[in-house]
């Protein structure tokens, strides 16, 4: 696949942002995943994530799969629930799977979870529009 550079400057993958997260996402087998460490510019309350960097991440997870696997999309809607707070400091997990696709319309579901404990911070379900489709 060739290399991208549109996103280059995506706050959630993007190589080139300075203060964004500088995510990797790669598939194994039918679940797209990644990590991440919070630190202090991340924070919501005190020693806590904030929401929307988990959000932003668990986005970027789902929208990953379909591109790692071809398919340029767009977020069309995303329900997300937070669980549990995610500590500063932690190592938090991600992972991305296809609930259904027909047409120009995928769904897929995110978790983002501790590495070390295996505790839910949130969930997401979202439909994605496929570009060109």
């Amino acid at each position: 696949m060739t290399p991208r550079t549109d996103a280059n400057n995506c706050f959630v993958c993007g190589p080139a942002n300075p203060i964004g997260l500088q995510l990797t996402f790669h598939l194994e087998e039918e679940v797209c995943r990644s990590e991440f460490t919070p630190g202090s510019n991340h924070m919501g309350y005190d020693n806590v994530t904030h929401g929307g960097i988990l959000f932003s991440a668990l986005d970027d997870v789902m929208a990953n799969w379909l591109f790692l696997k071809g398919q340029r999309a767009f977020t069309a809607k995303c329900d997300i629930r937070y669980r549990n707070p995610a500590p500063l400091g932690s190592t938090i997990c991600l992972e991305g799977t296809l609930v259904k696709q027909k047409g120009k319309l995928a769904v897929l579901k995110g978790k983002a979870f501790c590495k070390s404990t295996g505790k839910i911070f949130a969930e997401t379900e979202a439909s994605f529009v496929i570009a060109g489709a």
